[in-house]
């Protein structure tokens, strides 16, 4: 037989192996990029006392900022999986671990990422447009003119508040949706109040909890990081200049945000089980 170990590809085969191969080699080294960003703004964390206002304003913004959001979506995500769990768990008459599926799922899985991802839209956009125009308006070449670090000034503050609000926010969001869950199983379905918390109780470990809020302090240097950098590197875009750049910034943060809590949470949960 003929050995064709060494016969070029055919011109189809090395056409997609491109198409496919430079977007992946593209992203690899964005995402790089952001990584070493992330670690630039992080050494200047704790630069100085006078970033300590910075963070207090950015946990305003980031944390409070979205307490309202994550309260009404982890309340109607827990009255849904509720709903849902109810009549699912009633066709094997296992009702009575309502309480253990709504908590497990919402801890484990649907609070951090769903928490991530509603900041994502509203805080991370906004870092990303904030940044982007100060980019575009020279306010950061003047920052640095004026000898003063823009990472330290723009970027440190945000992964601090960041780090310090997703948990909480991660938390409650756990908590209303609980409740929620409650209100759909107990107050509409006459589930048993007690046994609902009680397998609760039963079924959640410290592990679930840790896991979560390990997961959403990940999040948080993701969410910051991407839409940071993109807000601070929107100058040299190629697909718009000016307003358009910006613009073009803060959708791409978003969008590669999601997709990159959605990869993370994959690999974290491979890793947690």
């Amino acid at each position: 037989m003929p050995d064709n170990t060494n016969a070029p590809l055919p011109n189809s085969a090395a056409a997609l192996l491109r198409a496919l191969g430079r977007p992946g080699v593209l992203f690899l080294c964005e995402t790089g990029a952001m990584g070493i960003f992330l670690a630039r703004g992080i050494m200047r964390m704790f630069s100085s006392r006078t970033q300590i206002p910075k963070i207090l304003r950015q946990v305003r913004v980031i944390g409070a900022g979205s307490m309202f959001l994550i309260v009404f979506i982890g309340l109607f995500t827990g009255m849904v999986l509720g709903l849902q769990g109810y009549y699912t768990l009633s066709m094997f008459g296992a009702e009575g671990f309502l309480g253990s599926a709504v908590a497990l799922s919402l801890v484990r899985e649907l609070a951090p990422v769903l928490t991530a991802i509603m900041v994502t839209g509203r805080a991370g956009s906004a870092m990303a447009a904030e940044i982007g125009v100060m980019r575009i308006g020279d306010q950061i070449d003047a920052l640095e003119v004026m000898d003063i670090d823009p990472m330290a000034y723009l970027v440190a503050p945000r992964i601090t508040a960041s780090l310090i609000t997703f948990p909480l926010l991660t938390s409650i969001f756990s908590t209303v949706g609980i409740l929620g869950g409650y209100a759909t199983g107990v107050l509409m379905l006459g589930m048993s109040g007690g046994v609902y918390f009680s397998r609760i109780g039963s079924s959640v470990r410290w592990a679930d909890v840790s896991g979560c809020l390990g997961k959403s302090l990940v999040f948080a240097l993701i969410v910051v990081a991407v839409c940071c950098c993109k807000g601070y590197f929107a100058h040299m875009r190629k697909d718009g200049m000016g307003a358009e750049a910006v613009g073009n910034a803060t959708t791409s943060a978003v969008v590669l945000s999601c997709i990159l809590l959605l990869a993370a949470d994959y690999i974290l949960t491979s890793f947690l089980l």
